[in-house]
């Protein structure tokens, strides 16, 4: 029996769940992943300061225990709760060891603080979702296994994005925390998928249209890594003082030309899939969205290399590719329930 609550609860994990990219993708566009340089909270503060100046010690003054300062170029963190006097005492305070950085930017801590509000809404979505789920227990475990294993992802990228600000934004850990948010994508939509399995989709299966659904997404995924190659390579030189956006692409390494090369490929087997879907008349509405979103990412990807990365695009570009992967997975899961429907008619 279909739980129209549970399944309107993960639609919304899903919703937040890309929302927690689109934020990611902007702290990453403007540099922002340092704005609060500790983990879970934000220079020791539930709530992030917006001056400096709250960040600097301060004379009879109040400090809770965790809360951090910035002094002599370092972060340290207060060891107690104390009231401080005229006279800086050192032994009040323990320098904070994961990194040496200790940079104030408000932009930028706002910024990666929105990010953190949005990952904490996708958790606290995906917990009531685990807890909705039990009432599938009896009737349908696996509906139970695929929700905690969307929180178990969920709470493993959490940990990926503390591990992301103790590197100082090493490049492969942000990868790895990317790929991480469209695994947790993937979770979710086959969790609809499996909470809804009664679900009948009208129009015909075709075998290869099936096939090549598969070879649209693995080349997707290609793409994606691909393209954080590229985005490594820009990173690389953005860490090295290179903020001229004009001379990013100048010269790039291999990665950008296979990425940009692929993008062909991948054109032509959507068109494909998109051409046969109309000459068949399967009727997969989802195949229009996904050669949408393919040209959008197209376009993004052409302004970025031509236009030198007018603002918004590399978010955009993001955001696109896993809007695109996610449909193409549940393109596949209802191509698959097609031929199900069929095979046991």
């Amino acid at each position: 029996m279909e739980n129209k609550t549970f399944i309107r609860w993960a639609k919304i994990s899903l919703i937040l769940i890309y929302l927690v990219i689109i934020a990611g993708a902007t702290v990453r566009m403007t540099g922002s992943g340092m704005g609060c340089p500790d983990w879970p909270r934000c220079f020791g503060y539930y709530i992030p300061p917006t001056q400096v100046e709250e960040l600097l010690w301060k004379p009879n003054h109040e400090y809770n225990k965790g809360q951090v300062i910035i002094k002599n170029n370092s972060l340290w963190v207060a060891n107690n709760r104390f009231t401080t006097t005229d006279v800086y005492n050192p032994s009040n305070w323990e320098q904070y060891t994961k990194h040496d950085y200790a940079e104030f930017n408000p932009y930028h801590t706002w910024v990666e603080y929105i990010n953190r509000l949005c990952g904490a809404l996708a958790g606290l979505s995906c917990l009531v979702l685990f807890v909705l789920s039990f009432k599938y227990w009896k009737i349908k475990k696996s509906v139970v296994l695929w929700a905690g294993i969307v929180l178990f992802l969920l709470g493993f990228n959490a940990w990926l994005g503390a591990t992301v600000v103790f590197s100082v934004l090493n490049p492969a850990r942000i990868t790895t925390h990317m790929i991480a948010a469209l695994l947790n994508v993937a979770a979710l939509i086959y969790l609809i998928h499996l909470a809804k399995e009664n679900k009948k989709y009208v129009g015909k299966y075709d075998a290869a249209f099936h096939i090549f659904t598969w070879v649209a997404m693995l080349l997707s995924l290609i793409q994606i890594g691909l393209g954080t190659q590229v985005r490594q390579f820009i990173d690389v030189q953005t860490r090295s003082g290179i903020t001229d956006v004009s001379v990013w692409l100048a010269n790039p390494d291999v990665s950008f030309y296979i990425h940009r090369t692929f993008s062909f490929v991948i054109f032509f087997v959507n068109l494909y899939l998109f051409l046969r879907n109309k000459r068949l008349n399967l009727g997969i509405a989802k195949m229009d969205w996904i050669m949408l979103l393919l040209i959008l990412e197209i376009i993004t990807g052409v302004l970025m290399y031509y236009i030198h990365f007018p603002f918004g695009t590399q978010a955009a570009h993001l955001v696109l590719a896993a809007l695109m992967y996610g449909l193409q997975f549940a393109l596949i899961l209802e191509t698959s329930k097609r031929n199900l429907k069929n095979s046991t008619s």
